[in-house]
């Protein structure tokens, strides 16, 4: 059979359906991303039991609270520039393992010190992991579906939160609030075995790097089969050349207005989450209600993140940063509301998943937004970078609600303050908005073919 000469991969992407396969790697990176979502929050819902079996105050709580964070932050920032060197699928499936190991680990801790390196250990995984999936599966995509796609694999974060409040108010009282870390580590260990055996490597990754075409040929025809009659794949970005791969390309004269706009919503965003996971049920129990209520009403808030999918969609009609921007901008408001309507617990409930919905989707679309920015040279390490950046915000978060405790701080003042970080990541996609990446080069990308 005469095979075709040369295919560019993004459009034989591009003109099949959504098939089968790409199905299968949105499953497995929607898992992983479930996964993140329900070990990272566990902690904040599992701290009440913290303070009454370990004697602790609540200021202590801060640095296991925020461990994972720091974890997460560093397992991002390196995972990035190396999935760019050695590949997505590797750097995806050893930090899967990792968390699973350590968050198993963790549920034997005797005090807070332990638990506080070994959530360390954990969010190192949770960084690598969650980055390498987003990466994963917008290399995947077709251009049309992508924001919508990575979207709706993003809604795994909040939806994980949301699982692990469902069942940490359960777990505790029943078995205790180990059992909640043990099944945040079993479930990542058994997800590693499948990703061993089904994730392929990225197709748009190997284009990039020269890897046999025999072996780019061999994924896409998973695809479709009529990968298997042509001879050579090439690859071209609409996204401007720079000459750099990885950090380089991320820090470029090019990219680095939009990449440091990119940061700075996603810290303020990750701030707001993160203090209200840490620290809502805390919060809603010093504000009268009981345990099981206070933990069931703060999972409305994670659980509000499936409005990302709606967000994906209208990123992928209309213009990306303004369609987040103005969610940012929304939630500032609606998170303003809810120290007010505290007391009131029918007020409470619509006011926390309002604000949920407006904020988890605002913070799940950042992930879209980042992937496609960049081009597939520097793309592991921007969306990375930026799950990186955005980590530190979340341990800002988690420390700035400990000093407002400590300041006496009223939930009307609270919730205020927090409110003022929504409107400046709105703030920040309006800027990357008016000064787009500029073109100073163009250069085709190389074709990968037999001869390789």
């Amino acid at each position: 059979m005469k095979r075709a000469s040369v295919s560019d991969v993004q459009s034989f992407i591009d003109e099949r359906p959504f098939g089968h396969f790409q199905r299968l790697i949105f499953f497995m990176c929607f898992v992983i991303v479930l996964l993140d979502g329900f070990d990272t929050a566990a902690i904040g819902f599992i701290a009440p039991s913290l303070l009454g079996e370990w004697h602790l105050a609540r200021p202590d709580l801060a640095p296991v609270l925020s461990a994972a964070l720091f974890g997460l932050a560093f397992g991002a920032l390196v995972s990035g520039p190396l999935s760019d060197r050695v590949g997505r699928r590797s750097l995806m499936i050893g930090s899967v393992f990792l968390f699973g190991v350590a968050c198993v680990a963790s549920a034997f801790s005797d005090n807070i010190g332990q638990l506080t390196a070994l959530r360390f250990m954990t969010g190192i995984g949770l960084g690598g992991a969650m980055a390498n999936a987003v990466t994963m599966m917008d290399e995947f995509c077709p251009t049309r579906r992508r924001a919508t796609v990575t979207s709706l694999m993003c809604c795994g974060f909040p939806l994980g939160a949301a699982l692990g409040g469902l069942l940490a108010a359960w777990l505790v009282p029943h078995a205790g609030w180990r059992s909640v870390l043990m099944l945040g580590g079993v479930t990542p260990i058994l997800h590693g075995a499948l990703l061993v055996v089904k994730m392929p490597e990225s197709v748009r990754f190997m284009v990039a790097n020269g890897k046999p075409v025999a072996r780019i040929r061999a994924v896409l025809s998973r695809i479709s089969a009529d990968a298997i009659g042509v001879r050579g794949f090439a690859m071209t970005e609409s996204a401007p050349a720079t000459g750099h791969n990885g950090i380089g390309l991320v820090l470029s004269r090019s990219y680095i207005v939009g990449s440091v706009m990119l940061w700075i919503a996603a810290f303020m965003g990750l701030l707001i989450i993160y203090a209200l996971f840490n620290w809502m049920p805390i919060l809603l129990r010093d504000a009268g209600l009981s345990l099981k209520s206070a933990t069931l009403i703060s999972a409305l808030f994670p659980l509000g993140g499936v409005g990302a999918v709606l967000c994906g969609a209208l990123m992928d009609r209309f213009n990306a940063n303004l369609v987040i921007a103005t969610c940012y901008a929304l939630a500032a408001v609606s998170l303003f509301c809810i120290g007010a309507t505290a007391a009131h617990v029918l007020l409470l409930v619509p006011s926390v998943l309002v604000s949920g919905v407006l904020m988890n989707t605002a913070q799940a679309s950042m992930n879209a937004l980042a992937a496609a920015f960049y081009p597939t040279e520097g793309r592991g390490t921007g969306v990375a970078w930026m799950l990186g950046m955005a980590r530190f915000g979340g341990i800002a978060g988690s420390f700035l609600v400990a000093e407002l405790m400590r300041s006496h701080f009223t939930l009307v003042g609270f919730f205020a303050t927090i409110a003022v970080a929504g409107a400046l990541a709105c703030i920040a996609l309006l800027i990357k908005q008016v000064a787009p990446p500029q073109v100073f080069s163009a250069a085709p990308e190389g074709i990968r073919s037999l001869s390789h």
